[in-house]
């Protein structure tokens, strides 16, 4: 077993991926000795977030224990996380820089 992403927190929805992952490849996340695996949905890059509970649409994405965002669909165990389907409750970075 090689573990390919990290959940930061137990309340955690999301895991961080450690590595690239194909559609279908397993990813074993790991909290602390706990490895929980889940099988990718889509391709999902390096450091991007990975789904390990359902997250309905309006429900908030859980990171570091606190939630980051706002689910703008419903999101699978598995699913790709980012700006394609959630919305930030905290602005987005990459919009204030091409505001500048």
């Amino acid at each position: 077993m090689s573990i390919r992403a990290l959940i930061i927190h137990e309340r955690d929805s999301v895991a961080v991926m450690l590595n690239d992952i194909k559609a279908g490849e397993v990813a074993d996340a790991a909290l602390g000795s706990e490895v929980r695996p889940v099988t990718a949905r889509q391709d999902i890059p390096f450091g991007h977030k990975i789904a390990i509970a359902p997250i309905r649409r309006g429900e908030k994405v859980i990171k570091y224990g606190e939630p980051i965002g706002l689910a703008t669909q419903d999101i699978q165990p598995g699913e790709h996380v980012h700006l394609h389907n959630i919305e930030s409750t905290r602005g987005r970075g990459d919009r204030r820089a091409a505001q500048s």
